[in-house]
């Protein structure tokens, strides 16, 4: 949960990979771009951020999330030979 948005009491993160179908708000990660809104092993990406911060959050610690994407285009190459 991110605390202290905006216009928002709180901001859930947790694994889904069509943002239309599965999210209301909330952030989803993904390993791999497959369209627009969507993605691929987004379990696998939120168990290896969980992994990072929840140590973190256990101490107390402050955590600042920048979200940005280097490339918007599906990675369509891994979509492919993960839909083979």
């Amino acid at each position: 949960m991110l605390l202290d948005v905006p216009e928002r009491s709180y901001i859930l993160v947790h694994p889904a990979n069509d943002a239309v179908r599965e999210l209301k708000g909330c952030i989803a990660p993904v390993s791999f771009l497959s369209g627009e809104g969507k993605g691929l092993q987004s379990k696998a990406a939120f168990q290896k951020l969980s992994e990072l911060i929840h140590p973190e959050l256990l101490k107390v610690n402050k955590i600042l999330l920048i979200i940005q994407s280097v490339n918007h285009e599906p990675d369509r190459k891994t979509y492919e030979q993960t839909n083979a």
